[in-house]
């Protein structure tokens, strides 16, 4: 019986070497993630009708999680340059501060609200002194976000793993809507834009505890949407592709991996805002979700060849525990065929 594993290796050669490995390459460069953009038309009717993010965020008061660095610190300056006022939420007051100086260099203005996110108690005061000094939240972005990267063999002793990931990624998220979405659907106003992950459509192997999390808080808030809808609150799902942020530091693999840079992934937030879709997906990601809607057996396949190219991370095995022998990537470079299934699978997370 022919191995699982080198069926889809020779199915991924065949399609980066013919004419479908071009067309996957070009679906998956960062330009075409969201809708920045070669896609100029789009940009002239956006004018015509008036879409921007400037008009978008004028007069209103966005807050932005997990705002002291990554995604949410460019995001925060990117509005800011629309002339937008941002609220800034994260642990640390000291680079929050760092990143509200740059929010008003940039022309916006930023007010800074330190808050620990795994502190549920926390929440609720932040939120509250917000709205009481200024008067509103209009636009939310759920960014803040825990990921890890562990395999189930290792994670048997690690329920803590799953609370911690939990907490912060699903838990807090959902306290702080539930203190804004009140004002927002009595003044028929809101946006909801929660960064959730392309692993919630490929469901990444390693990433039981994330994927679960963040596929938790999409479910909640397409519920919450049928509720809301007449109210003029809208909720917006983006299932961000890997970005090259501090967060994936520990898996130095992913230094070899095609990944988005925090200002490509902010231009995604910020068409999210401009455009407020249900769902920002990359194309690999729409595909993974078909295919294991008519074949998880296959998808398992897919999902089984990535778990066994790419192994845990020290990190994850804990320091000094050497890679299997047979780990392609153990010397911290991947294989052809490692390198083949990153570009077919572009963006995703293994």
């Amino acid at each position: 019986m022919a191995n699982p594993l080198n069926q889809i290796s020779n199915l991924v050669s065949q399609a980066v070497s013919g004419p479908v490995g071009a067309l996957t390459d070009a679906v998956h460069r960062p330009s075409s993630v969201g809708r920045h953009r070669p896609l100029y038309g789009l940009n002239v009717l956006d004018a015509l009708r008036g879409k921007s993010l400037e008009n978008s965020v004028k007069d209103k008061v966005t807050l932005i999680t997990g705002a002291s660095s990554g995604i949410g610190a460019t995001t925060a300056i990117r509005i800011g340059a629309a002339g937008g006022e941002v609220v800034l939420v994260a642990r640390g007051r000291e680079k929050l501060e760092e990143t509200a100086k740059l929010v008003e260099a940039a022309g916006g203005k930023a007010h800074v609200y330190p808050c620990d996110l795994s502190d549920m108690d926390a929440i609720p005061q932040m939120a509250q002194q917000v709205q009481a000094d200024l008067g509103q939240i209009d636009i939310l972005v759920n960014n803040a976000g825990r990921s890890i990267r562990r395999s189930l063999e290792l994670s048997y002793d690690r329920f803590h793993d799953y609370e911690r990931t939990m907490q912060l990624n699903y838990f807090a998220p959902v306290r702080l809507c539930l203190e804004v979405l009140p004002g927002m659907r009595e003044r028929g106003f809101g946006h909801v834009v929660n960064v959730s992950s392309i692993g919630v459509q490929t469901r990444a192997p390693r990433f039981g505890a994330y994927v679960a999390s963040k596929a938790a808080l999409d479910m909640l808030c397409d519920t919450w949407q049928a509720e809301t809808r007449d109210d003029g609150v809208r909720f917006s799902t983006v299932h961000m592709v890997l970005v090259r942020t501090p967060m994936i530091s520990a898996t130095t693999i992913y230094q070899k991996f095609p990944a988005l840079t925090p200002d490509e992934a902010a231009d995604v937030l910020a068409d999210a805002i401009v455009h407020q879709p249900r769902r920002v997906s990359p194309a690999f990601g729409h595909a993974a979700a078909f295919a294991d809607a008519i074949s998880p057996q296959f998808m398992d396949m897919v999902r089984g060849a990535g778990f066994k190219m790419f192994p845990d991370s020290k990190a994850a095995r804990g320091e000094g525990q050497p890679a299997p022998a047979e780990a392609p990537v153990a010397d911290g470079s991947l294989t052809p065929a490692a390198k083949i299934f990153t570009e077919v699978t572009r963006g995703n997370h293994w």
